[in-house]
């Protein structure tokens, strides 16, 4: 399951707490986003593993500039509290192809 991340402190807690992270950064008026989200979906349950969580930008401005953040979606990456990989785009393939080598680590 997707968890929205609801503030700056959640975000940090959760990056720094050394649990395998993906965070998706999106925004409602994003419609590559929405076409991707069914699929960042079904992979928080194939890979139970693996903490998925989703950053809306308009909410957390702070947290998408320190991320980097400049298109979405943006998906990324994260293992005791470093970022190890980053993904944009809409491709369910290429965001199955990220989460695939993360599961790997």
């Amino acid at each position: 399951m997707v968890r929205a991340i609801a503030t700056t402190a959640e975000y940090n807690d959760l990056i720094q707490s050394g649990k395998k992270v993906i965070v998706g950064f999106t925004a409602s008026w994003c419609g590559p986003c929405k076409v991707v989200a069914p699929k960042f979906e079904e992979l928080s349950e194939k890979y139970p593993d693996i903490e998925f969580v989703k950053v809306d930008i308009d909410k957390l401005r702070d947290v998408a500039h320190r991320a980097g953040v400049t298109s979405m979606p943006t998906f990324q990456t994260y293992y005791n509290g470093l970022k190890s990989s980053q993904f944009m785009g809409a491709s369910k393939a290429g965001l199955e192809g990220l989460v695939e080598d993360f599961a790997k680590i």
